[in-house]
């Protein structure tokens, strides 16, 4: 049986449990909220309104609560940085076939967290605007509610690519279930990683500006 290696912390496993639950319930809402036939199908509007409403609230807190844990903070800065490794990674067609020497994570995975945080983000903004509509004015309602919307449909399809690729890997989905990946999956993905965690180099991150 080959040798597995400690890939996500408890602390980890649990703020992405999290997110991904108040995420799903978030864009299940939403697609209810959006479509009048499913709304109608449904029922309950109000209450629906209410769990859409503080789940999107509720959302970033498992992110930032996360912040209390050593391995998430230092997984934070590891998605914080693109290495040249990352952009040669990013520009390959052949990318995946283990040439080149990926970190703990990969260029598509950086992004992903990123454009997921940013949209949250947004989303909350936006969001909180259009809930409480005492705060501004209707037209910036009303372009609050245009963003929102658009926000919405590129994380769920965000959200979608990144199950997509999940299911593809039975690996990388059993290290975010246990926290334990096969050093012979970690040698032929995140080879620099796996390298780090046997022994060998430290993967070399730029400095933060």
């Amino acid at each position: 049986m080959s040798e597995s290696l400690d890939r996500f912390a408890p602390a980890e496993r649990l703020v992405h449990r999290l997110v991904a639950i108040l995420m799903g319930i978030c864009l299940v809402t939403a697609v209810i909220l959006y479509n009048g036939s499913i709304m109608m199908a449904v029922g309950h509007r109000h209450l629906v309104e209410t769990v859409h409403v503080w789940s999107g609230l509720a959302l970033p807190v498992p992110m930032i609560a996360g912040a209390l844990s050593a391995a998430y903070r230092s997984d934070v800065r590891r998605l914080n940085r693109f290495t040249p490794a990352d952009w040669r990674w990013l520009r390959s067609r052949s990318r995946r076939d283990g040439a080149i020497r990926v970190g703990k994570f990969n260029a598509g995975q950086k992004v992903n967290s990123w454009l997921v945080a940013g949209s949250t983000g947004v989303l909350l903004g936006t969001g909180v605007v259009m809930y409480w509509t005492g705060l501004v004015r209707l037209s910036w309602r009303s372009g609050a509610t245009f963003v929102h919307d658009w926000s919405a449909l590129g994380l769920g399809l965000l959200v979608l690519g990144h199950i997509a690729y999940a299911v593809r890997d039975p690996e990388a989905r059993r290290g975010m279930r246990t926290g334990r990946v096969s050093s012979r999956w970690a040698r032929a993905e995140h080879a620099a990683w796996a390298e780090e965690l046997q022994g060998g180099a430290r993967e070399v991150l730029p400095p933060s500006p």
